[in-house]
């Protein structure tokens, strides 16, 4: 289904109708005793923003790490001699990008995802930064309203991984993207609920949003936990959140949990049991924890970094008998993209030489000039955009420029927004 298909059918899209993947037979007898186990491989990733090329995705304690190149590396290395293995995220893959996405709506990121085998994500803020409409065309593909084509004779043909939207909610009740996704594997169903945080509607444009209710995360997936196990017949649930937490100063490193805080404790606590497994982004931030479920029992909830510097490798074992995941089993590792040690993926080269052409003529064309470099805050200069710096500034300063004409006095700018330095 295209772009403008799908806004026409819009309206039939209901909260509970579960997207087309996912099986609607109700759950039968099992054929497996219990104690036969199933081991299912979950690769895992958030944040990606559009980092395609390596350059801007920067590095991991001193190591160049991440880019699109080396995660499909990466995941590829990682799938070796698995027989079941899905690989997933956590929202933010497009958004926020560097000018060899962003400039080109994000497109290549798409395309680069599609190529390194994602299978499912969450929506993430930064998803939204456009509005649901264009959301919806980069789920299903077609041209831009404003670019057109960037490729007339192939237009961009969409995701071919679907985002899933579960706490994102019309006045109808209404998801605009599917709420969960479910995957059978060697007869065990395995459902991925997607969301993003309750808090997004205060971080994108209010006109792209404008009737669309952003509901509170653990509620949202809560509601759907007896619709997958009495519907559908599933015993495991794993949630793609977009929202996440940090460790605390100095961080144990991207494989451990040292004093976790932030908003995932608190969600974590509020999810149901039958959740399995947390896989959270937003925060850019790596951690591997196990946090008490509201049983009291050890659950899994991680985040991956970002940039594709990190990749999480959730390997369940589920017994085939109940369905249910063996957390005693079940092992977490969060491995680091290391573009040292790393082949770049011929896939992702390829979509990389495709766009090119494109962003070096882009590139090449002068919009303004500077006398002196222009970094983003902290020591060294630039690596640390959540502080104040000349950056910073000049965007405020740029805005109030923009806009004085009609009567702006002064212009604010977030410092998590400057994404990279202007260098001299």
């Amino acid at each position: 289904m295209k772009y403008f298909d799908h806004l026409a059918a819009l309206a039939c899209l209901s909260l509970l109708a579960a997207p087309a993947v996912a099986d609607p037979v109700k759950a039968k007898g099992r054929e497996n005793a219990p104690g036969q186990l199933l081991e299912v491989q979950l690769l895992g990733f958030n944040d990606y923003h559009g980092h395609v090329l390596p350059d801007a995705a920067g590095q991991v304690d001193g190591q160049d790490a991440g880019g699109g190149e080396y995660l499909a590396a990466k995941l590829r290395e990682l799938r070796q001699g698995k027989k079941y293995s899905l690989t997933v995220a956590a929202g933010d893959l497009i958004g926020g990008s560097p000018a060899f996405s962003g400039l080109f709506r994000d497109e290549p990121s798409v395309e680069s995802l599609n190529a390194m085998g994602l299978d499912v994500s969450g929506v993430g803020n930064h998803e939204f930064d456009e509005g649901v409409a264009e959301l919806m065309r980069m789920q299903y593909g077609g041209c831009h309203p404003a670019d057109g084509c960037f490729f007339p004779d192939a237009p961009y043909a969409g995701a071919d991984f679907p985002w899933l939207a579960a706490n994102v909610v019309n006045e109808f009740g209404e998801t605009p993207l599917p709420p969960f996704w479910i995957k059978k594997l060697n007869s065990e169903k395995i459902a991925f609920i997607g969301m993003t945080l309750e808090a997004t509607d205060t971080l994108v444009a209010a006109a792209g949003i404008e009737g669309w209710e952003f509901r509170d995360e653990a509620g949202t997936a809560n509601a759907l936990v007896p619709i997958l196990r009495d519907q559908y017949g599933v015993e495991t649930i794993v949630v793609l959140l977009h929202e996440g937490g940090s460790q605390t100063p100095p961080p144990g490193g991207i494989d451990a949990c040292v004093g976790i805080s932030g908003p995932i404790v608190a969600i974590n606590a509020a999810l149901d049991p039958e959740i399995d497994v947390i896989i959270t982004g937003h925060t850019h931030l790596p951690y591997n924890c196990k946090l008490p479920d509201p049983d009291g029992q050890p659950r899994i909830v991680t985040s991956a970094y970002s940039f594709g510097r990190v990749v999480t490798e959730v390997n369940l074992v589920i017994d085939k008998g109940t369905g249910d995941v063996r957390r005693d089993l079940t092992t977490v590792t969060n491995h680091l993209v290391s573009r040292a040690d790393l082949v770049p993926d011929p896939a992702i080269t390829a979509v990389i030489e495709k766009w090119r052409p494109l962003s070096d003529a882009a590139g090449n064309t002068p919009v303004g000039t500077i006398t002196e470099t222009i970094n983003r805050g902290g020591n060294p200069p630039g690596s640390d955009r959540g502080v104040e710096s000349p950056a910073g500034n000049l965007v405020a300063d740029a805005q109030l420029w923009a806009t004085s004409a009609n009567g702006a006095q002064v212009a604010f700018m977030n410092p998590g927004g400057v994404r990279s330095d202007l260098t001299y």
